[in-house]
Formats: structure tokens, C-alpha cells, sequence
């Protein structure tokens, strides 16, 4: 797989993902849903620290805001890296199946290091009212935007029996987390690696091989 087609796939992926953000952000209000099947949902949720949620400033002692600068940076220093990747395999001409999963990893983490870059001076809030594109009153700066995530399905929801131990009469949900294309795609990546390992790195040794 070359550059060109590596590109034409960050691009349908990259557009996709901000498409659907945009939509969501300037149809939605905060915390809306609207149920497409009975484990399907959209459910416009914004997410201002990494994974599931998690922010920076629970785990160490700086300020909000600190702890987002700090994640969009480290952000930005990752997809590099993983660009570099990119560009690495490619030139070695490693196999198509670590050229696509690369390009997965890379398109998502491209598509939420836009929203944390550009959505806060974009974008005002969507507390209690649907958000304007290119807003005259934006919700923050750059740097210091917020993650869009709406695909949700909650395909388990009910409630823990009253004999089960601890958790009886308790709320089950499965699954639980909020996400959106982006994390799809990476993801999607990730499982390509883990699934099709031999067949995404088993190029890259067979060349180290005839090398030695």
C-alpha cells in the first residue's frame, strides 16, 4: 500500500469523524440522545480529558485547565510519533496490513487532536442550547477544546438481581462508554495489530532476517 492510497484513507476517515462531530455539535444540546435501535443511541457527549473520560488533573495536582494544555501537547507529540510511524513503514515498504492499521491509528488520533485544538475557538457551549459553528463567543481557546463523542450503545441495560452479592438492585449497563469515529479508528487499528500481527510485522522480519 503506498502514500497515496495510506492518504485517501486518513482523508475518508478524518472526514467522516469531523462530519459526524459537526453535525452532532450544531444539532445537539448537551446530554441529548436520540435512539436509533434499542442498543443504539446518539448521545452527544463532550469529553475534556483522555480515555473514558479520565482527566489528568484526578490523578496529579494541577488545575483543569493545566491538565488539558498538558494533554493536548502530549497529544500532539504523539501524533507525530505515530506520523513518523507512518511514514517509516511506508518507505520500507512494509506490508499492506501495518500500512492500514498505522493509517487507522493516525487518522483517529488526528481526528481528536482537532477537536482539542480548534473546537474551543470554533464552537460555543452547548449548555441548555445547540452550539454555532465559527461563534462569535467560543467556549475557549486553542489548545483548549473539547472532544465530541455521541455513539453509544448501551445493548445490556438493566438492573443487577437483589441475591447477587453487592451489586443486587444496582444499574448493569453494556456497553457503557461514549465514543466517536476517531476512537473507532484507532481501535480498529489497534485490533488489526493484535489479530493480523504475523501478517502486518512478518514482512518487516523477514527483511531484518535477510539482512543479518
Amino acid at each position: 500500500m503506498n502514500l497515496k492510497k495510506s492518504l485517501v484513507l486518513i482523508f475518508i476517515l478524518l472526514f467522516i469523524d469531523q462530519l459526524s462531530k459537526i453535525y452532532v455539535k450544531t444539532h445537539f444540546t448537551l446530554g441529548e440522545s436520540v435512539e436509533v435501535l434499542n442498543w443504539f443511541k446518539i448521545l452527544f457527549i463532550e469529553n475534556e480529558g483522555a480515555a473514558w473520560g479520565a482527566k489528568l488533573s484526578d490523578i496529579m495536582p494541577v488545575s483543569d485547565a493545566t491538565g488539558k494544555l498538558i494533554l493536548t501537547v502530549f497529544r500532539l507529540f504523539a501524533i507525530t510519533g505515530i506520523g513518523y510511524w507512518l511514514y517509516d513503514v511506508i518507505r520500507k515498504k512494509g506490508s499492506s496490513t501495518l500500512v492500514v492499521a498505522v493509517s487507522f491509528i493516525f487518522a483517529g488520533a488526528l481526528g481528536n487532536i482537532l477537536d482539542s485544538l480548534f473546537y474551543g475557538v470554533i464552537f460555543n457551549d452547548s449548555y441548555n442550547n445547540v452550539a454555532t459553528l465559527f461563534s462569535e463567543e467560543p467556549y475557549g481557546g486553542f489548545f483548549y477544546g473539547k472532544v465530541v463523542d455521541m455513539l453509544y450503545f448501551p445493548m445490556v441495560d438493566t438492573i443487577w438481581p437483589e441475591w447477587v452479592p453487592y451489586f443486587g438492585g444496582s444499574n448493569f449497563r453494556f456497553f457503557e462508554p461514549v465514543f466517536n469515529v476517531a476512537d473507532t479508528a484507532i481501535s480498529t487499528g489497534v485490533g488489526i495489530l493484535l489479530v493480523f500481527n504475523k501478517k502486518a510485522f512478518g514482512q518487516e522480519e523477514i527483511k531484518t532476517e535477510q539482512e543479518d
